[in-house]
This record gives C-alpha cells, sequence and structure tokens, in this order.
C-alpha cells in the first residue's frame, strides 16, 4: 500500500514538473528580465498545486463517487470538497504566496491594476489572478490523470491476457505430455510383455525423452535442433514396435538449426501417424515425414498411411491434436493446420510463420 502511495505520488511530481517546465518556457519567452525570479516563484507555486490536486484527486474524488445508500449525499459530498478544492486554489495559493513572501522565496513581480487603496480590493484581485493559474492546473492534472489511469488500466489488461495465456498454455503440455509419454509407455509395455529383446533399449530411450522433457520444455521456447532430436528418439523408440515393413521417410530443409520453436510444438502430428496410422495399418505401413524452415516459413508435411472403407472417412481430432491447434492459436498470428483423412492416408500440413509469434 505504501509502495503504491509513493508511486501514485511521484506521477503527480512528474505531472508538476511539466506544468512547471510550461510556465517556465512561457516566462522566457514573455519577460524581459524577471526570467530568472519568476521561474523561482513558479517553483514555489508549483509545489503547493501538486499538494493539492493530489489530495483531490487521491482522496476527495474517490470519496465523492463512493457508493453510498443514497445519491444526494454523494452529490453534497462532492458540491463541499469541490468547492474546497476551488478555495485551496484560489485563497489558498494566495496564502501561500504570502508564505513564500515572508520567507523571501517569493518575489512580487505583478503590479496590482486597481487605483483605490482598499486592501480588500487588492487582495481579490491577486485572489482572482492566482485562482485563473490554480484552475488551470485543475485541469491540467485531472486530463494528465485521465491519460495515465487509461495507461495503466490498458498496461493491466495486457498483463491479465498475458498471465491468462501463459497459464492456459501451461495446461496445455499438462495435458499433452502426459498423454505423449502414456502412448509411449503402451509401446514399452508391449514389448516387455512379448519380452522383447528392445526392451532394455527402449527404456533407455524413454529416459531421454523424459529427461529432456523435464530439463528442456519448460521454457517458452527449445532450438529447431533440440526439436528434431526429440523427434528422432520418438521415432527411434516407436520403430522397435514393428519389423522391418514399416518404413519412414524424413526429410528435412533447415536454413537455421539454432531458431527457436515451441517445446514439442511437432511431435503430435509425429505422435498422430504412428498411433491412429501405421498402428492400425497391417500391410507395409509407411510414414513420410517432410519439414522445411527456410526464411522463418516452417512447412512440415506428414502422411501415413492408414487402414478402413469410404465409410469409415470421419476426421475425429484426439488430445494431442486439439491442444497443438489451441497452442498454435495463442503462439502465432500467422499459421495454418490442416489435416485430410483418406480412404488409405492420413495427411497433415502444417505451416507457421515463425515472425509472427506473439
Amino acid at each position: 500500500m505504501k509502495a503504491l502511495f509513493v508511486k501514485r505520488f511521484q506521477f503527480y511530481l512528474w505531472v508538476g514538473l511539466a506544468w512547471l517546465s510550461l510556465w517556465i518556457f512561457n516566462a522566457s519567452l514573455n519577460s524581459s528580465g524577471t526570467f530568472f525570479p519568476q521561474s523561482i516563484n513558479e517553483l514555489w507555486r508549483v509545489i503547493f498545486l501538486i499538494a493539492s490536486n493530489f489530495i483531490f484527486f487521491e482522496f476527495s474524488l474517490p470519496f465523492i463517487v463512493k457508493k453510498r445508500s443514497m445519491v444526494f449525499f454523494n452529490v453534497l459530498i462532492g458540491i463541499f470538497l469541490v468547492a474546497i478544492q476551488f478555495i485551496l486554489l484560489s485563497f489558498g495559493l494566495y496564502a501561500w504566496k504570502c508564505l513564500g513572501l515572508q520567507l523571501h522565496v517569493f518575489t512580487t513581480l505583478r503590479q496590482v491594476s486597481i487605483i483605490p487603496d482598499s486592501t480588500i480590493s487588492r487582495v481579490l484581485e491577486d485572489v482572482s489572478y492566482q485562482a485563473q493559474g490554480g484552475v488551470t492546473s485543475l485541469f491540467f492534472f485531472g486530463i494528465s490523470k485521465l491519460f495515465y489511469d487509461n495507461f495503466k488500466l490498458k498496461q493491466t489488461a495486457q498483463q491479465l491476457r498475458l498471465e491468462k495465456q501463459e497459464a492456459e498454455l501451461n495446461y496445455l503440455k499438462s495435458q499433452t505430455n502426459p498423454h505423449f509419454l502414456f502412448n509411449t509407455l503402451n509401446n514399452i509395455y508391449s514389448l516387455s510383455r512379448d519380452k522383447s529383446d528392445l526392451a532394455p533399449e527402449s527404456i533407455l530411450r524413454l529416459s531421454k525423452i523424459l529427461r529432456f522433457m523435464l530439463y528442456e520444455t519448460g521454457g517458452a521456447s527449445i532450438s529447431v535442433e533440440q526439436e528434431l532430436e526429440i523427434i528422432s528418439d520418438y521415432i527411434a523408440l516407436e520403430k522397435m514396435r514393428y519389423d522391418d515393413t514399416l518404413r519412414v521417410n524424413f526429410k528435412q530443409e533447415i536454413d537455421d538449426l539454432k531458431q527457436s520453436l515451441p517445446p514439442l510444438v511437432l511431435i503430435p502430428l509425429v505422435e498422430n501417424a504412428f498411433k491412429h496410422g501405421v498402428a492400425e495399418t497391417s500391410d507395409n505401413p509407411v510414414i513420410d515425414i517432410d519439414l522445411s524452415i527456410m526464411k522463418q516459413q516452417l512447412i512440415f508435411y506428414i502422411r501415413n498411411s492408414t487402414e478402413g472403407s469410404k465409410a469409415d472417412i470421419v476426421i475425429t481430432e484426439n488430445i494431442g491434436l486439439s491442444n497443438l491447434r489451441r497452442q498454435l492459436e495463442l503462439l502465432y498470428k500467422d499459421y495454418s493446420l490442416t489435416v485430410q483423412q483418406r480412404e488409405t492416408e492420413f495427411t497433415a500440413l502444417l505451416k507457421i510463420n515463425l515472425a509472427s509469434h506473439g
């Protein structure tokens, strides 16, 4: 609370500095020989203006608009506190000037125009003159505060949006990672059940994938090189379940292996090709993967063989694909993901303009 109070007061100091700069600039254009004393006068005056406007906008105004049982009380309080503020910016500012004269920090430069020797008349004229600057400062500070509050509101909304987006991305990761590992464990289970000699190697590869997911995927991005490594490990792990009839063709054309990608953004498509493609294909299963990243334009094409009649051609996206779509929506402004089911094959085409990262 104290830090917020200090931060708000600092804002009024900056507005006061802007106000002082404008008055000094005006004095430099219109005064001859009195620039220095007039600048000191305005510095003395702005101290009072900062304090009075700070009190009004940070305490009086919120108290006026405070919710009450009857609006009538708000109106009465508003009239009273606004009147007090106008008194402060006229008679109060005049009294502040008199205090400056007593302390020898304020210099009288303006001559009173009223001829009769009436002290009250001279005081009222001086009060009226002080009120002009005081009321002008009220609008200046008020408009500045309006713009500042609007800016902070937008900044807060943006921060909340980013925090919500990050929370959703983390949630999607928390769904995708266990789903990915669950399918991988199923593969190892099938090898162990068949007492395959490849089971120890599969466990070793799984440990490598786990280590990667624990230590490398926690951040916002990884390099393309790291993404390719995890894809290669996953393909090698999956191929252990199949004999030599499975063909996996993986072509790559990449101009920079160090450029960034969101962690595991490509693996759901590869996983989908194995689990819902070749795992359900008994006759010469095949997966073709083509990855191109040139000039920050990513094109990832994957085709896998399937079995089924034309009546079965209904695309139902699993957790991996649906989560991938949502992650892309949150991360990129320019992307497309299209999937197509034919009678004997399933294809997925992912295009991302990596420069459109939000």
